[in-house]
């Protein structure tokens, strides 16, 4: 098992969170059939691995447990590459489908009260530095990780572009508008005057220690200020990454520039966000047509 971990994080080159991920299930995994050896991946088969995903059904969403066996079935395939197993039992196991929901996303004219809250002419760091964590995510769709892992050398002030290192270090640049740029040069004076390091290779979001955000910091400070602007359930970073895609849609962007735009490897991941407009447009056409409710009476 850590040969497979190795393996997905130096040459798979997988992030932190992701081979973290990958190391937990595994774990679960060995504890709950009791492995000790190669040999005994080797003996299960595919009525134990079903066995395995009733009892986890039992405690997890069905997408978890689907993560779950997809972590198994990358490791089974490992360990028939590297000859340590003969069969792999998961290819008979079929995963547990998945009730299909909607991103969730902060409506727009929610989105526009962040600068009632935080102030871009602040002279506290901290609340600089969050106004700055809200509107780069939306502005830009970046994930969580890719936001923290960002450095100085990666925003091209001129340029007004940002390098960003995606999924197994993909690089994309996104454009970023005056305004943001505005806000990224006076929290680089302001992170400066605190005596934070700003050299190229410098992680570019800082704690109010000068440390480097992690995703604990970052969840809290965005639903922190989520709650103050919005009543939607989630209030996650990733919600502000669904905003930007359902916003850029609802405003007329093409769908590939926003598959390009959110690093998405393909373009059935963007097309979720197609059905956030279309229930736009359907409201739309049920609140102005003047037929629209009229079905029962032109029958």
């Amino acid at each position: 098992m850590e040969k497979f971990i190795q393996y997905l994080e130096f040459e798979k080159r997988y992030s932190g969170l992701t081979v973290k991920a990958y190391r937990k299930d595994l774990q679960a995994f060995y504890k709950y059939f009791s492995i000790d050896n190669d040999q005994a991946l080797d003996v299960l088969d595919a009525k134990e691995i079903r066995a395995w995903i009733i009892y986890l059904m039992e405690s997890n969403s069905a997408k978890t447990v689907n993560r779950k066996l997809s972590t198994l079935r990358s490791f089974y395939r490992y360990l028939q590459k590297q000859g340590r197993v003969a069969h792999n039992p998961t290819l008979k196991v079929q995963a547990p489908k998945i009730k299909k929901s909607l991103p969730e996303f902060v409506p727009e004219s929610h989105i526009n009260n962040i600068q009632n809250i935080l102030s871009d002419s602040s002279d506290d760091f901290s609340e600089l530095r969050d106004l700055l964590i809200l509107e780069f995510i939306y502005n830009t769709g970046v994930r969580m990780s890719e936001l923290i892992h960002l450095t100085h050398d990666h925003i091209y002030m001129e340029e007004n572009l940002v390098k960003v290192l995606g999924k197994r270090n993909k690089e994309r640049l996104i454009p970023i508008s005056d305004f943001l740029m505005k806000i990224i040069a006076r929290y680089e004076t302001f992170k400066k005057d605190m005596g934070f390091s700003c050299n190229k290779e410098d992680v570019f979001f800082v704690t109010n220690k000068g440390t480097k955000l992690y995703p604990a910091f970052l969840y809290r400070k965005v639903n922190f200020y989520l709650s103050k602007i919005s009543s939607i359930e989630k209030k996650s970073p990733h919600i502000l990454r669904h905003s930007f895609a359902t916003h850029m849609l609802n405003h007329g962007a093409d769908l590939n520039a926003i598959k390009d735009l959110l690093g998405h490897s393909s373009l059935a991941a963007t097309q979720v966000y197609t059905h956030n407009s279309f229930e736009k447009l359907k409201k739309v056409y049920h609140q102005a047509h003047p037929w629209a409710e009229k079905k029962e009476e032109r029958i």
